[in-house]
């Protein structure tokens, strides 16, 4: 039992909140939405019915990519999230679908919301909480980017380094600003419903929630995809690594290198040039230094490295262009 609590810990913990927050909003957007009648109270339901499989599948996923490399899985299990995200786009984009339908039906025949009071105490739950959730999500990712950002900053950090953010994070933080934007666009539909005479706003707000659920789709579908194929590690991510390894100073110059995103980590692999003159057994006690000095960074899970006797010409450009070098 022990050992399995302390797996689970190693789940993300963006993804387990985000779960159970929305899985307690879907209870209640759907009693609302039985209860008033109204359609982008549905359309939020749904919404969050998707919200909470998606994440689900994407903390067991996390929790699953966590374990220990294998001799049949040399690499490690990284790249098993992107599976468990992948099919979490499924899930959205089934309820996607019918929240479109119910929208187009609720144009064609638009029906008088009731039970006010109901809606909004349920809508500003929700917004509350995935509110909460998104914020969390936005200081995952400045942990996980490592951007150093506080307070207020983390939200503009939180945009600017989301690519970098491991894919459970991304998805959350991509479903908690989509849910937070469709409880609002839900509030606000429910309100004109109530009070005006224009009825048509419950299913146009109900269709731009369904619509903002493919938004979703196309941008984590896309993340996951390059996720699984294999990506390469943005260039900060490689300027750092190129430092650390031409730091050491029995280095001369980097010949090759190729580093791959594995999951919310980085394989590097490369040929590194030596000083001239080095005996073998030096020369490998060197390549094992700066092996151990690469694995010391909490981003990197494996490195692989080849040595070579200084060529004397300079391969490694210090302001590399991602696509020459890889």
């Amino acid at each position: 039992m022990g050992s399995l609590i302390e797996t689970l810990k190693k789940g993300n913990t963006s993804s387990a909140a985000a779960a159970l927050g929305n899985t307690g909003i879907a209870i209640l957007k759907g009693i609302a939405a039985s209860f008033s009648g109204s359609g982008a109270m549905f359309a939020s339901a749904m919404h969050s019915i998707a919200d909470a499989i998606n994440q689900g599948f994407v903390f067991t996923g996390s929790v699953l990519a966590e374990r220990s490399p294998s001799r049949k899985f040399p690499v490690g299990f990284g790249r098993v999230i992107n599976i468990f995200c992948m099919a979490a786009v499924i899930v959205v984009s089934i309820m996607a679908y019918e929240t479109i339908l119910e929208g187009f039906h609720m144009l064609s025949h638009p029906a008088h919301a009731s039970h006010l009071l109901l809606n909004v105490i349920v809508l500003a739950i929700s917004i509350g909480v995935d509110g909460y959730v998104l914020t969390k999500a936005m200081r995952e990712i400045a942990h996980e980017t490592r951007s150093g950002a506080k307070g207020m900053a983390v939200f503009g950090s939180a945009f600017k380094n989301v690519g970098r953010a491991a894919p459970p994070t991304r998805l959350v933080f991509y479903e908690d600003l989509v849910a937070t934007t469709g409880s609002l666009l839900a509030l606000i539909a429910v309100v004109v419903s109530t009070f005006t005479d224009f009825k048509l706003l419950d299913g146009i707000a109900t269709i731009l929630i369904g619509f903002l659920m493919i938004g979703v789709v196309f941008k984590v579908g896309y993340d996951n995809m390059v996720g699984l194929i294999g990506v390469a590690a943005p260039k900060d991510i490689e300027d750092k690594v190129a430092a650390i390894i031409l730091a050491d100073p029995q280095v001369t110059d980097i010949n090759r290198m190729r580093i791959l995103q594995e999951g919310r980590t980085y394989h590097v692999e490369g040929y590194i040039e030596l000083v001239k003159g080095l005996t073998l057994a030096d020369a490998d006690d060197i390549k094992f230094r700066v092996r151990d000095k690469l694995l010391t960074d909490p981003d990197i899970s494996d490195a692989l490295l080849a040595i070579l006797e200084d060529n004397g010409v300079q391969n490694w450009n210090h302001e590399p262009d991602t696509d020459k070098q890889n």
